[in-house]
């Protein structure tokens, strides 16, 4: 493996992040319980590759600053109080008549539901699930999103292109796709922005991966002390 990330910088960055993602869109494709299972696989899978990927991506490397704590704390907040028949992909699909709307609520990460309030598995797999979101999802997507993604839209030898240059169609394309990817998209737009900012700030990837750390630890802690399992 790191032979072939040695090989192509690009394929360094976007591999990690397909993986996962293949890792995330089979969860719950073989039975609801699947998806606390899958989750597991891919937090270590995502955990191992950024082990292999350490050697071959300068930038990604954690940083600690006030602007890092003040970005992910917002986040958080825009995160759980942006809401409305509109701010979700699937209200907005309802809204737009693509899709029928559930005949009830059907949480789409819950390990209680599964395996038992208070179990040791539903305790195992809440703990992975904050644990791998705020120490494994970070490196991958930002290292996907800020380091290739924002610096390839502005040319294609993405290397040669500063951390902390700001050109206006990167940042509005990464920020979209960046919130698209997610069921929260409009505070996932805002998000991606926010972080893109920190990144052209410091001239550095590490303060928007512990932005993005404490927002989806923040988050994790909102789950399941509110039982607001929707933003899983």
């Amino acid at each position: 493996m790191r032979k072939v990330f040695s090989a192509s910088p690009a394929l360094a960055r976007v591999a990690p992040f397909a993986i996962f993602l293949l890792l995330t869109a089979a969860q719950a494709k073989f039975g609801a319980a699947s998806a606390c299972w899958f989750y597991l696989a891919k937090t270590l899978v995502g955990a191992w590759l950024i082990f292999e990927l350490r050697p071959f991506i300068a930038e990604m490397r954690w940083a600690f600053s006030w602007e890092a704590v003040v970005v992910g704390v917002a986040v958080f907040a825009a995160w759980v109080g942006i809401s409305g028949e509109w701010t979700t992909q699937s209200s907005l699909w309802v809204k737009l008549g693509f899709t029928h709307p559930p005949e009830k609520f059907i949480a789409a990460w819950n390990p209680n539901e599964q395996f038992g309030t208070n179990s040791a598995l539903s305790w195992l797999f809440i703990a992975t699930r904050i644990l791998g979101s705020t120490f494994v999802v970070p490196p991958l997507e930002e290292i996907f999103y800020r380091s290739f993604l924002y610096r390839y839209i502005t040319r294609h030898d993405f290397l040669s292109v500063s951390l902390n240059q700001f050109f206006l169609r990167p940042f509005i394309v990464t920020a979209l796709v960046f919130g698209i990817s997610h069921n929260e998209w409009l505070a996932g737009i805002l998000c991606g922005a926010a972080f893109q900012w920190l990144v052209l700030r410091k001239n550095r990837l590490g303060d928007a991966m512990t932005a993005h750390a404490i927002t989806n630890f923040l988050l994790g802690l909102w789950v399941v002390t509110r039982g607001a399992w929707q933003f899983w």
